[in-house]
């Protein structure tokens, strides 16, 4: 357990004592590998009716701290086989289900088997990896073993040894397949629909999930409690400053491209949102303000325009906007006062305060809003 990597587990080992009648086969089940199974070694041995084994698999893996270490010439081989056996031999095959098990059990057929040992032997030993053998490539988590006696008169008795190689981050059960699941489950949260790209804020609530639970104990929480941690969570994720700049900079392009088809109220909640999250700027209250003076909310429009003032006293596109409110809420002097004041200054580099008012006012008129004082401010200009 103290491997970084992962372990042999020792404690889940299978030992098996198999007795098979002459001439016949017979299909045995393991139990369930453990979580996070990544390799495992296995030994054969037929003994005599009488024999005992000289050492377990598994108290001779204590001397090997990876699985690396098996692979590395004959020499590993030899050291995993029995120290005794019979004279008998017995051909096997692996298998990663049960109808292919069954089915060779009454036929010999080996079609399906992940591994085939059709030389009879008296002992074996391999290792198998999850990189370099079918055997532990998207298994179950169980393995069927079948063997063939070659004795045509007596019984044989087989004892198969298991030993996994648990590593340490799979043993928590975060599989591919179920980071995907919490991510895809992130996706559908409300959290995750305000952004226009959702990656990194799921991957930041999984990493948070991960931490803090092994998948199958996650799974077990009531609903609710999923629930509440996925908000908890979320909130968490929502609040670091990477993710929140990228919500809130996709809110802000996907208002921009909404004005720019003229859905106006799509615009509308994103900046909206942006104001309720406590994230907007002067140009956010601007914009909104804006959008609502083309909806025909002039009240609405007023109001978060003041909030933007005092956001940013010196945004010329909130004071613009705000004149247009005031305009058309019917308050010719207020209006008047900061079209004047600001005529002969650039809202940009390239954009003039008077120029964006006559733009402003012909879109206006266009889209039917009250337009009896536009002459008048226009003639303030001259």
């Amino acid at each position: 357990m103290a491997q970084k990597e992962g372990f042999w587990d020792k404690d889940r080992s299978i030992t098996k004592e198999i007795k098979v009648s002459a001439r016949d086969r017979i299909v045995v089940k393991t139990d369930d590998l453990p979580t996070g199974t990544t390799e495992l070694i296995y030994r054969i041995t037929l003994l005599d009716e009488n024999q005992q084994m000289a050492g377990g698999l598994s108290s001779i893996l204590k001397a090997i701290p990876d699985p690396t270490g098996i692979s590395q010439g004959s020499a590993g081989a030899v050291f995993l086989m029995s120290k005794i056996s019979g004279d008998d031999k017995c051909k096997y095959a692996i298998f990663t289900n049960n109808d292919a098990a069954t089915e060779y059990q009454k036929s010999g057929k080996t079609i399906d088997a992940c591994l085939v040992q059709d030389t009879p032997l008296s002992k074996d030993a391999k290792r198998l990896s999850i990189d370099k053998s079918t055997c532990l490539k998207n298994n179950s988590g169980t393995l069927w073993f079948g063997f063939e006696s070659t004795n045509w008169i007596l019984k044989q008795k087989i004892i198969l040894e298991i030993v996994p190689w648990v590593d340490s981050k799979l043993n928590r059960g975060w599989t591919i397949e179920n980071r995907k699941f919490i991510i895809n489950q992130c996706k559908t949260s409300a959290l995750a629909r305000k952004m226009t790209n959702s990656d990194d804020f799921c991957i930041c609530l999984e990493e948070k999930i991960q931490k803090d639970f092994r998948f199958d104990e996650f799974q077990k929480l009531l609903t609710i409690e999923q629930a509440k941690i996925y908000k908890d969570f979320g909130n968490a994720c929502y609040g670091e400053t990477t993710v929140s700049k990228t919500v809130y900079a996709d809110l802000r392009s996907a208002a921009t491209t909404a004005v720019k088809k003229s859905n106006y109220a799509l615009a509308i909640k994103n900046y909206s949102t942006i104001i309720n999250d406590n994230q907007g700027g002067a140009l956010d209250y601007a914009n909104l303000g804006y959008c609502y003076l083309i909806t025909k909310q002039y009240g609405k429009a007023l109001k978060y325009l003041k909030e933007g003032e005092q956001k940013d006293n010196t945004e010329l596109f909130v004071k613009l906007n705000l004149a247009h409110a005031y305009l058309l809420n019917d308050n010719y002097s207020a209006a008047k006062s900061i079209y004047k004041e600001y005529q002969t200054q650039n809202l940009t580099d390239s954009m003039s305060w008077t120029q964006k008012v006559k733009d402003d006012f012909a879109l206006f008129q266009k889209l039917g809003l009250p337009s009896g004082d536009f002459d008048r401010v226009l003639k303030l200009f001259k």
